[in-house]
Formats: structure tokens, sequence, C-alpha cells
């Protein structure tokens, strides 16, 4: 009789422990099987290397005056503002509306050329925006951006002057607030 209780007390064990490692095993065999591999890239806009200093490049800039201790979500359009470029300032307005508590940390730029934008349009919908005309930072993005990328997009400086990542004109708002955010929660500055 006690030879088959400790028979019995060794398949408890047995059982209690395949409770626990059991998933470990699959999920090892699954991951190293080929089955399951997460993506190696988890960011949706196209973090930019080597980082550029605006300020480095374009000694006072109004760009990085105005962004001084604030993250800077840049919209940059040379052409007259017509209705992409009334979309795209939509996206960077909500963007900075999703961050929620954190949207405070970011500061929305319209870097536009010659011709000035609808002022009594930009302060109707676009409360908080600044728009300013700085050829030499225009044409340093133009210069920064990704050549495989489509034009039009969206560009982040961080508080100390950098750019940082790139977004693509098509990009979901909600996929570039998941960027900012976990740049934000990294960040030590800003």
């Amino acid at each position: 009789m006690t030879e088959k209780k400790t028979t019995w007390a060794r398949v408890q064990m047995l059982l209690i422990a395949s409770v626990f490692f059991g998933p470990l095993a699959v999920a090892t065999w699954m991951y190293y099987g080929g089955y399951f591999q997460p993506e190696g890239r988890t960011n949706h806009g196209a973090l930019l290397e080597p980082i550029i200093n605006v300020a480095e490049e374009v000694p006072g800039s109004t760009v990085t005056n105005i962004g001084d201790g604030y993250w800077v979500l840049i919209y940059p359009d040379d052409s007259a503002c017509t209705e992409r470029c009334k979309n795209a300032l939509y996206t960077i307005r909500q963007s900075q509306k999703m961050l929620g508590k954190e949207m405070d940390r970011l500061i929305r730029v319209f870097l536009h050329g010659e011709s000035s934008p609808d002022t009594v349009f930009l302060a109707d919908e676009h409360a908080g925006l600044v728009a300013v005309r700085d050829e030499r930072v225009s044409a340093l993005l133009k210069n920064k951006k990704p050549a495989e990328l489509s034009a039009g997009g969206y560009f982040l400086m961080d508080p100390l002057g950098n750019l940082v990542m790139y977004f693509e004109p098509t990009i979901d708002p909600s996929d570039m607030v998941i960027d900012i955010k976990r740049l934000l929660k990294l960040s030590r500055i800003g």
C-alpha cells in the first residue's frame, strides 16, 4: 500500500510540474520552430539615422527656439495650404489630443512656405498650432527625409533639437501616437 501512495504522489507531482512547465515548453517550441516569431520592428514611423540636430545645422532657427524643452511635431509644406495641408494639420492636432495627459509635452509646428496660411482658419480650427516660415529648416527637412519614404509627412523633434522620427503622410494618427507615447515614456527630457 505504501508503494501505491508513493507512485500516486509522483504522478501528482508530475501533473503539477506539467501545468507550470508545459506552456513554457510549448512556447519555446513555437518560437524556435518558426511557428511564431514577433516582428523585429515595432515602430510605425521611420527612425532617422544618423541623428540630425537642427540647432547645430541651422543656428538660430525659429523651430528650435519654439521647441526648447518640448517635443515638436513638425509638418513642413512650402505650397499653399490646400485640402491636403488641412488634412495634415488635422492629423497632427488629433495626434496631440490622443496623447491625453502627455499632450502638454508636445508642440505642433506648421512650417509653411511663402504663402501665409489663413490665420482665421488656424485660430478657429488649430488653437495652439505654431505657424512659422523658416526656409533653412524647410531645406534641411527636405534633405534629411528618408529617400525611400513618400514626401509630405511629419517630423518629430526631441527637446534637445534632434530629429528623431519621420512619419509618412498616410500614417494613421493612432499609429503615430503609439510611437510618440513610447518615446515620451522612455524620455527623461521634455
